[in-house]
């Protein structure tokens, strides 16, 4: 087998590193713009990190667990590794964009391989509006915030959120309330991947709002554009039978 380039990444945390040194002493180590295939050591916000670093290059990203949570990740093991790159099963998702606008004006735009959220930024709950599409769907959800997530995201804060597990494959995205008042105990909705949300802060002095994109945070927000951004593609690599897909009905079964 020819030997394969590789880019280890990896996090700060003491174990990252070991597996790091211990990785390339073994393969060797590669500049990412030289590499066949990026590995990732650490934890699934290590993982998405690392992904957002690299999807410029349209390289597969391979996840190591040396974290505390792992569901994007394959479980570690120094022994045998081109071998089970060769062997791994490769899932493409797209992110979220979010176009951000805050009270100045100001316009920020990110994306999220997991969810963008809203979050209530004062002791009192936000007051948001929902359009899809352009249309006003929901006049006023007073609640603690809400969330737009992929497939991919759905196991992640949507989840905790009693947001819906999604298929991989689905091409929808759930929008999801966090803590919601009124409408009492309102849960969210399945929208079409093509849908595009926009949440108006409503009375923003008063109830501030903070966004945020996979941990990307915009405070002050008045509003938030969000839709799926297709030209965008994250290549992700699983063990086989512990793919994305095989992965999410698991989690259903807990």
């Amino acid at each position: 087998m020819a030997k394969t380039r590789i880019a280890f990444h990896a996090s700060t945390a003491p174990a990252a590193q070991d597996a790091l040194a211990a990785l390339t002493r073994a393969y060797g180590q590669s500049l990412a713009e030289d590499a066949e295939v990026v590995v990732a050591l650490g934890g699934d916000g290590f993982m998405l990190q690392t992904l957002h670093d690299t999807e410029e290059l349209g390289l597969p990203v391979y996840g190591m667990n040396c974290g505390t949570v792992g569901f994007l990740m394959n479980a570690f093991d120094l022994e045998g590794l081109p071998e089970r790159l060769a062997l791994a099963e490769e899932t493409l998702i797209n992110p979220l964009e979010m176009r951000a606008t805050t009270a100045t004006g100001e316009v920020v735009r990110a994306l999220a391989i997991n969810e963008v959220s809203l979050l209530r930024a004062g002791p009192q709950a936000a007051k948001l509006a929902i359009y899809v599409d352009g249309k006003l769907r929901l006049e006023e959800l007073v609640c603690d915030g809400a969330l737009l997530c992929t497939p991919a995201g759905s196991t992640a804060y949507n989840y905790s959120a009693h947001g819906p597990i999604l298929p991989i494959g689905s091409d929808v995205l759930a929008l999801t309330a966090v803590a919601a008042f009124r409408p009492r105990r309102w849960r969210g909705a399945l929208l079409p991947k093509t849908a595009v949300v926009r949440l108006d802060v409503l009375n923003p002095e008063k109830r501030p709002v903070m966004a945020d994109a996979d941990s990307r945070s915009v405070e002050n927000v008045v509003s938030v554009e969000i839709r799926s951004e297709p030209r965008v593609q994250h290549r992700i690599l699983f063990d086989p039978g512990h793919g994305l897909e095989e992965r999410l009905i698991v989690e259903q079964f807990a």
